[in-house]
């Protein structure tokens, strides 16, 4: 009996030994509960999509994907914890991940020591890549996007601009800093520099300051959630002046909260439904049958990750941490939903940006700006 019970526990170890064999196991850490959901459970939709087109495919190198996503639930803490879990129990060959600049940096040093690349679909901030050679982003960086709302404000002829800025986020410091820089350098007034933390729910009294030195516009680069409550009280206040922002203010919530608050308001991001192009069309299409809705940039970008750790594998024709890290590096003009993606030297991606109207409870294509 003994000798048949390992005898069975043997064929059921080699069973799976011959099932993992046949898989390429990625790691992907999201905000898919908390605060910054909408980010995550978009991204990961995008990626779940590139994952199947893969699979669907054939897979790479005679295997299949095999998606293994945590929810870090947009709490500081988690994504370090998870990616230890990916490394050292699930044996990934790379992590996809995360949106927010915060988490990963966390994450970042984790994969970077352990020689697992890593491909943010969305972290802008520029610390992000800087932590070393195996940490890649699909995304513009905040110097970039910060920039250009700078240009942008002054392109519709506003010189006195007030910024409000959360300071528990990587992102929106970074943002704020290199707008209030371009915005400068140009001529331009910032009348005041106000703060908040993420969680916070009251904002009367830093746009009541703002309100009496009448700005022409408040630059605003935080995420949705706080973006959507400052919007309603800036109303209730009578501020009437425009609210400028970032990629942050993207989720399915924004203007659920916001109501028609952001009537007139701008901000940039990396992709628009709205584009004609075939391939945003057929990607629209894709993620509309699978998900009953239209994917906003977040989804793209976590397609895009996906798409290019894909095509890096298959370049490779390995998924060894070197050679994967190089072949990575050195993704040129891939056709991504988000526009024409090549990584720098700083394996940060080189693409334009869109700039969104918010009109009549949508958003409306603006313009694109090229680097």
């Amino acid at each position: 009996m003994k000798t048949l019970l390992l005898s069975m526990l043997a064929t059921a170890g080699l069973a799976a030994s011959l099932f993992a064999a046949d898989e390429i196991v990625v790691g992907e850490f999201a905000s898919l509960t908390g605060g910054n959901a909408s980010f995550g459970q978009s991204s990961h939709k995008g990626t779940q999509l590139a994952v199947d087109e893969i699979n669907a495919t054939g897979g790479l190198l005679g295997k299949k994907i095999k998606l293994i996503t945590e929810d870090d639930q947009s709490t500081a803490g988690q994504p370090a914890t998870i990616v230890q879990k990916f490394i050292s129990q699930d044996k990934v060959i790379a992590v996809l991940g995360e949106v927010a600049s915060s988490k990963s940096l966390e994450a970042a040093p984790i994969c970077q020591q352990n020689k697992i690349p890593m491909i943010s679909p969305a972290s802008t901030n520029p610390k992000v890549t800087e932590v070393g050679d195996y940490i890649f982003r699909v995304c513009f960086i905040d110097p970039f996007q910060g920039t250009v709302m700078a240009k942008f404000a002054q392109s519709k002829g506003w010189k006195r601009v007030a910024v409000l800025t959360d300071v528990k986020q990587d992102y929106s410091v970074g943002l704020a800093k290199f707008f209030v820089e371009g915005f400068k350098k140009n001529g331009g007034e910032i009348v005041k520099e106000q703060s908040y933390s993420t969680g916070d729910k009251d904002f009367k009294a830093q746009l009541t300051s703002m309100k009496s030195l009448k700005p022409e516009a408040i630059f605003l680069p935080g995420y949705y959630g706080e973006v959507s409550l400052i919007a309603k009280q800036a109303k209730l206040l009578g501020l009437k002046c425009p609210l400028l922002g970032g990629d942050g203010w993207v989720g399915d919530s924004l203007l659920k909260v916001a109501g028609n608050s952001l009537d007139g308001s701008f901000f940039s991001c990396h992709f628009s439904a709205q584009d004609k192009s075939p391939v945003v069309q057929s990607f629209v299409e894709k993620f509309k049958a699978k998900n009953g809705a239209v994917p906003d940039d977040m989804a793209a970008l976590g397609y895009d990750s996906a798409m290019i750790l894909a095509e890096a594998i298959k370049k490779a024709g390995t998924t060894d941490g070197d050679k994967l890290r190089e072949a990575i590096a050195a993704t040129k003009d891939h056709p991504g939903i988000t526009g024409s993606i090549t990584l720098d030297e700083q394996r940060n991606a080189r693409k334009p940006a869109v700039i969104l109207k918010i009109a009549d409870g949508g958003f409306q294509f603006e313009q694109a700006v090229a680097p």
